[in-house]
């Protein structure tokens, strides 16, 4: 059965938000107030470029009294990171953000910068809050705003990047930075300057939600966007429960009501091939994925997929409504948003069994998947094929692989010991924010277990600049822990206790292991260099939870 979707329309004017059947009367057509994006200067031909990014910023913040204007720090070619602060602050600094109390919510763009509706759409959520507009949420919230999180993909705009996607025709920025590195690949390796950035913003600021917004690569659907929660099982219920049964469909209905446009989890349609059942299937459960990473930091994370074949035009006016509504549910559920993650960071995870491999994990019963249609157009600048969607939805029922399950696990131990030559490792774990010690000498009665490699396998492709490996084997029996002078302990009776075991465990699938941060040190025969506490044993490797934040 074919039903018709809700009128589908331009935004009239420059985005003024009056959208489709039954708006609210509070959201009326408004003409926008200086200043434009360069999305509506072009009728949405163009997207603004750097410079005239931090150009409006510097005027939406000038004597705004709740917007403040700072950097999250710089990209490989030294671009500043623009991050606007927004709420009742007399300063940007994290000290005073954090001072007051208040539920903080981090939300970005342009992390692929040719996937570039959500940075625009922030654009205009600036200027609205500039003007006045949406004051209650000060009352409970404090917004983190970067625009445009890869600024030097941004600037490398070509009319060809993101063949098929329906504009903007005179261009748009590439996926990569200018290292070549997707950076939403790079959560857990930490490879490009962007991404040390952001670990550090989530480390001192510690927004309690974080939200990343994309547009859709190629899968044909009836959504405006596609949205998922964190992935990775291990996610504490806290966050995934909340997310699944209440944020998210909330956000759903909210922007169903206020524009006529539907949403869900995000995927893909996938037909049947070889072993694999053709259903409706999600992307990787992976940390190295932004929103996925924050899950494991006990925190909230949102992805959002504005729909590649709707209008430009279109992506930026659902990426608006998808983070408005998203703020609005925040600021009226602040005290309980904070409550859930206070309650992750407080339980301790040792002693859990937790998965290192994973299996994709179908639905019950089959859901309802809109299905839609799309039809081509020629770029009238570059001359190639665009697609552009069509107001038809197709109900069509199918299974749903929308989360993951372990096929392999491994029990979280009381710690971790590094040795002090490890010295990348070790970097890399602070870089996270994680909780290290410096061991002077081994407690008494401390038993630990080595992990004997059997064989190992490494990549003969290079991926995001490594050389993947696997290995296999198994943790021998409890010994006497012989720990060498300056050997660094890392306690598990911390927040970032997940982020670390999927560091740390040597058959992790999105660790060191995994992204060739060893491969100097694996022999088949010889054991992993790094140990783990035996959790029956581990006296004095407690310490505060919370103390790493």
């Amino acid at each position: 059965m074919t039903t018709p979707a809700p009128l589908r329309l331009g935004i009239p004017g420059l985005l003024a938000w009056s959208l489709l059947l039954g708006t609210p009367a509070s959201l009326e057509a408004q003409e926008p107030q200086a200043p434009l994006t360069a999305a509506e200067r072009t009728d949405y031909r163009q997207t603004t470029r750097y410079d005239d990014l931090v150009a409006f910023l510097d005027e939406v913040t000038e004597g705004a009294s709740r917007l403040h204007l700072t950097s999250m720090g710089t990209s490989s070619e030294g671009r500043s990171i623009p991050l606007v602060v927004v709420g009742d602050v007399d300063d940007p600094s994290p000290e005073t953000v954090k001072g007051t109390g208040k539920t903080r919510l981090y939300v970005q763009g342009g992390i692929h910068a040719g996937e570039i509706s959500g940075k625009e759409a922030l654009l205009i959520l600036l200027r609205e809050l500039a003007a006045g507009r949406h004051a209650q949420w000060a009352d409970s919230l404090v917004l983190l705003i970067a625009p445009l999180y890869n600024p030097d993909g941004n600037e490398r705009v070509s009319p060809t990047n993101r063949r098929g996607q329906h504009g903007p025709v005179e261009g748009m920025g590439q996926r990569p930075n200018a290292m070549g590195l997707d950076l939403n690949r790079d959560q857990m390796k930490l490879d490009a300057p962007e991404s040390r950035a952001l670990v550090a913003l989530y480390s001192s600021y510690d927004p309690h939600l974080s939200v990343d917004l994309h547009t859709t690569n190629g899968s044909r659907h009836g959504y405006h966007l596609t949205y998922a929660p964190p992935l990775p099982p291990g996610t504490p219920e806290e966050i995934d429960g909340y997310l699944r049964g209440q944020w998210l469909p909330e956000v759903t209905r909210a922007v169903k009501e206020a524009t006529g446009w539907d949403m869900y989890y995000y995927g893909g349609a996938r037909p049947a091939r070889g072993d694999r059942e053709a259903g409706w299937y999600t992307f990787s459960h992976q940390p190295r994925y932004v929103s996925n990473y924050i899950g494991l930091r006990n925190r909230f994370g949102i992805l959002g997929e504005a729909y590649s074949y709707a209008s430009f035009e279109e992506r930026i006016g659902i990426s608006y409504w998808f983070t408005r509504e998203i703020i609005e549910f925040g600021h009226q559920n602040a005290t309980e948003i904070r409550t859930r993650t206070e309650r992750a960071d407080a339980r301790s995870i040792v002693g859990e069994a937790m998965g290192v491999q994973f299996e994709a994990e179908r639905s019950d019963a089959p859901v309802t998947i809109l299905m839609g249609d799309v039809i081509e157009e020629e770029n009238p600048v570059s001359g190639q094929r665009m697609l552009l969607r069509t107001d038809t939805q197709t109900p069509t029922e199918m299974y749903e692989y929308g989360s993951f399950r372990p096929t392999e696990v491994e029990e979280v131990p009381p710690a971790y010991f590094v040795p002090a030559d490890l010295t990348g490792v070790i970097e890399l774990l602070r870089a996270h924010g994680v909780t290290t010690m410096v061991v002077q000498e081994a407690p008494p009665g401390l038993e630990v277990e080595e992990f004997q490699v059997d064989s190992v396998q490494t990549s003969q492709r290079e991926y995001q600049g490594h050389q993947a490996q696997q290995v296999w084997g198994d943790y021998g029996p409890p010994q006497p822990a012989a720990l060498a002078h300056g050997t660094v302990m890392v306690p598990m009776d911390q927040p970032l206790a997940r982020v670390v075991f999927r560091l740390l465990e040597p058959r992790s699938d999105d660790g060191l292991v995994a992204w060739g941060l060893l491969n100097e040190t694996l022999r088949a025969g010889e054991p992993y260099p790094i140990q783990r506490s035996v959790p029956e044993k581990g006296p004095g490797l407690s310490f505060q939870p919370g103390s790493a934040r």
